[in-house]
């Protein structure tokens, strides 16, 4: 039987990666990258935290016969902060799913005019407009101080909610990022950052 050493690494970044484009660093992309960068890799030791809490619920219910409403819910709401937190993340490493089989065969500045148009006309103004409903809904939730309708479950309502907030202000972020270095990619305005090694 022959036996085969394949490098997974390098076949991961060989596909997963294939039709990006490299846009070029700007400064204003570069502040908005960095703040994502924090949010994103603070978010994922969420993933620690709620599989601790996973397991802790699971000893509670089947060993010892008992459960909390509220550490079921936190569990819920963990998971929905890490989810929503890492959407733009996904999007400032250009993690996003994309038909690659399309766009492998586009020139780059065809593939640049593309992502331009989607971000100025989908990802934009869909985060602008959940940004603008989301704020009444958190800002209500904080005024009346909206706690769990279930017996024992989590204070403070508005603490979750407010995380569509932060959500998708860290994608308008990322995506604001992106446009910025596609447009320095096709037209060279903003001008490209010099980065030193």
């Amino acid at each position: 039987m022959a036996e085969y050493n394949v490098d997974l690494e390098k076949v991961e970044e060989a596909v997963a990666h294939r039709a990006a484009v490299q846009y070029p660093r700007t400064l204003v992309s570069d502040i908005l990258e960095s703040i994502v960068e924090f949010f994103g890799r603070f978010s994922s030791l969420i993933w620690v935290f709620l599989m601790i809490l996973v397991v802790a619920n699971v000893v509670l219910r089947y060993l010892l016969g008992t459960n909390y409403i509220a550490l079921e819910e936190l569990q819920w709401h963990l998971f929905a902060v890490g989810f929503m937190v890492a959407l733009s993340y996904c999007i400032l490493h250009d993690g996003h799913v994309r038909v690659d089989v399309l766009a492998e065969h586009l020139s780059p500045k065809t593939r640049a005019v593309i992502e331009i148009l989607g971000i100025s006309i989908l990802l934009l103004p869909f985060c602008y407009l959940i940004l603008t409903y989301a704020y009444p809904f958190v800002e209500r939730s904080y005024r009346i101080n909206e706690v769990s309708a279930a017996p024992g479950g989590l204070p403070m309502r508005w603490i979750i909610k407010s995380v569509i907030l932060l959500a998708f202000g860290l994608m308008f972020m990322a995506g604001l990022a992106r446009l910025i270095r596609a447009f320095s990619f096709l037209t060279g305005f903003p001008k490209a950052r010099v980065t030193h090694k």
